[in-house]
């Protein structure tokens, strides 16, 4: 499969990669919803639906947040795998790899896991940095 990557650079001017057409494939299947916005996370991209982390893709892999409650039962799919971050897995968030994404459909499918869980989760509390004296 040709991919077509995307290299920009972020605050701290580390380069970060990932896959613009998975990303523009995203974009495509969630512009008509209210409340999007798009955040350079993770070395990639995230979209985040009504203030919160949805999906995203991060390197070649479909970021996906989904209900806890699945979780395991989505570990099992061959082309899913945990969330690490900082060594740990990062519980209602998955890895999704291309051979789950073919068609528009199977897209679909895990958009629609993320935005299905969305309306359930908390958004993130922003603490504020305190300023040194």
């Amino acid at each position: 499969m040709d991919r077509d990557f995307f290299i920009l650079k972020s605050e701290n001017n580390a380069r970060m990669a990932y896959n613009e057409q998975l990303a523009d494939n995203i974009r495509e299947a969630i512009a008509d919803l209210p409340h999007v916005e798009e955040k350079h996370m993770f070395g990639g991209v995230c979209f985040m639906v009504n203030g919160k982390m949805c999906v995203g893709v991060v390197k070649d892999e479909m970021m996906c947040r989904i209900d806890p409650d699945i979780y395991a039962n989505l570990l099992e799919k061959e082309a899913c795998s945990e969330m690490l971050f900082t060594g740990r897995p990062m519980r209602g968030f998955v890895y999704v790899d291309e051979s789950a994404w073919t068609s528009k459909r199977e897209l679909k499918y895990w958009i629609n896991l993320c935005l299905d869980y969305n309306h359930k989760a908390k958004a993130t509390v922003k603490t504020k940095k305190q300023k040194p004296e």
